[in-house]
């Protein structure tokens, strides 16, 4: 009769509920290990940079444009990534990036001319945005499948693979060179992609073509009335991203060249840079509960950005007669970067896939096109800086970028999950 088909329903529709929850943890659990795996390949090289740059003789200024290459790779990697998954699924391009980028990373290790070194980077860049792109968008309908919020701490498992190749890059300066470093660490990661990539969600459930039964779309134009919104979302990303790469590329360099720091010792900025992070995204998802998207990224921009410039001028103004007090100076205003940067990222890409229709993979690569590209193109853009000035000075330059993500908070705007 007809209550019988309505309990049957009922609990048809139950059933697949919880099915899809099951499925969303899973998928949560291979998801906080590829951010893992993206952030430990994706900075393995970081701990290591003051010897490469040494080795090839380069300048801060060239050191700075050899950074070029990774940004030419990541450009056509979040452009190719967000029309990859919105046609195939997320899955497949988390398989090719995870083969592919411990290769550029391979590359870096062996590197003993700039041209390889060059080759390496770009591979590197092109497959950490390919990926990025799609891991997110496996975050955001994860948060649907489990109707909880997981970005920020999906974010948080990145800073700690950052955290963890930087500290092992670090403890092993003395021991290990650089080659055999990298190495090691792409041959790990060959194998580790592509085993948590089996429990990812499938092409039916990963969202990839848009939410059902709406026509999202799968192209944008680069200029247009309806990208304004990817635009503001974009420059708000891109003035995240810049300060994080400028904090792990040159931290080490300025420690090094410019306060005496030795070696494995230079690595204390990106290291407490780092865990500030971890602990900011880890919580970072209670932030946004509590005070909302827009608050918690506008005055972490604000007040991460203002400690960020008085640590790096104290420290650096006291350093030659008091070491010690300098470097701890220094490492308190990264840490209090770090910290305030955590939400950053995880905020406006939550606000990228949230654009009523657009699918969430093409908001996410349009975005991420134009941040990504700045993350790997910023520490190019401080060494040049510093070409002309000095690398000290060049700092003021992400600092500055902090206030501008404080600005374009406003544009974000967050879908709620239906419960």
């Amino acid at each position: 009769d007809l209550s019988a088909c309505l309990v049957g329903s009922e609990m048809c529709i139950r059933d697949r509920s919880t099915d899809l929850y099951a499925l969303g943890m899973r998928a949560r659990n291979a998801i906080y290990a590829s951010f893992f795996l993206l952030g430990f390949l994706g900075l393995a090289w970081i701990p290591r940079i003051p010897e490469i740059k040494d080795s090839l003789n380069l300048s801060d200024g060239q050191f700075g444009l050899v950074l070029l290459a990774s940004t030419v790779g990541s450009i056509p990697g979040a452009q190719l990534a967000g029309r990859a998954v919105h046609s195939y699924s997320s899955k497949l391009v988390v398989r090719i990036a995870g083969a592919f980028l411990p290769v550029g990373v391979f590359v870096i290790g062996m590197a003993e001319t700039v041209q390889i070194l060059l080759l390496g980077l770009f591979i590197t860049g092109f497959n950490v945005a390919f990926m990025d792109i799609a891991i997110n968008g496996q975050a955001v309908e994860i948060e649907k499948h489990t109707k909880g919020r997981w970005m920020s701490s999906f974010h948080g498992f990145w800073s700690i693979g950052a955290f963890a190749a930087t500290l092992v890059g670090g403890l092993i300066a003395n021991f290990v060179s650089p080659r055999d470093n990298l190495i090691a660490i792409a041959a790990i990661g060959l194998f580790a992609f592509q085993f948590v990539a089996n429990y990812m969600l499938p092409a039916e459930h990963d969202g990839h073509l848009g939410e059902p039964g709406k026509d999202d779309a799968g192209k944008v134009k680069l200029i247009g009335k309806e990208s304004l919104i990817l635009w503001a979302l974009g420059i708000g990303l891109m003035c995240s991203l810049i300060p994080e790469g400028g904090a792990y590329e040159w931290s080490g360099i300025l420690l090094q060249d410019h306060m005496g720091i030795g070696k494995g010792l230079n690595a204390a900025a990106a290291t407490t840079f780092s865990l500030a992070m971890i602990a900011s995204r880890l919580l970072g998802d209670r932030a946004f509960e509590k005070w909302g998207h827009v608050n918690t990224v506008k005055y972490g921009g604000y007040i991460g950005g203002s400690l960020w410039g008085i640590g790096l001028f104290t420290g650096m103004y006291i350093s030659d007669s008091h070491p010690t007090a300098g470097l701890i100076l220094v490492c308190l205003g990264f840490g209090a970067a770090g910290f305030g940067m955590g939400p950053f990222f995880p905020a406006f890409n939550l606000a990228a896939a949230s654009i009523p229709g657009i699918a969430p993979s093409v908001g996410l690569a349009r975005v991420g096109l134009i941040a990504i590209a700045a993350y790997f193109g910023g520490p190019t853009i401080i060494g040049l800086i510093a070409e002309v000035t000095s690398l000290p000075v060049a700092f003021a330059f992400p600092v500055v970028l902090y206030m501008i993500v404080g600005l374009q908070s406003k544009y974000i705007k967050v879908r709620e999950i239906k419960q």
